[in-house]
């Protein structure tokens, strides 16, 4: 079955803050993280995975991405600070459990 994620990006903690969609998270923040990615992401690097969650229909994870645009940031933070509150950059934790 294929799966879709909902991603925070992060500059640095209490940063600026990206959020997007992808059905490769590892390769979308690889992406991500190389500049491979004209605009937003890379103009102001954010390129630190602070959060993230699968959804199994892509509707739904498109529905959850513009729901979380919509939210204020103090919503964003504690939301990325019950999900990961040191802040960590998830992302070498998602490539050693991918493989």
């Amino acid at each position: 079955m294929k799966q879709f994620f909902i991603y925070i990006l992060a500059s640095q903690r209490n940063g600026t803050l990206y959020i997007g969609v992808t059905n490769d998270l590892a390769r979308r923040i690889y992406e991500h993280r190389n500049g491979l990615i004209e605009g937003f992401t890379k103009k102001y690097h954010v390129h630190q995975l602070v959060y993230y969650e699968v959804c199994e229909d892509v509707q739904a994870a498109i529905e959850r991405e513009k729901r979380l645009k919509k939210w204020n940031r103090k919503w964003k933070l504690e939301l990325i600070e019950k999900f990961n509150p040191k802040w960590m950059d998830l992302y070498d934790d998602l490539i050693r459990d991918s493989r």
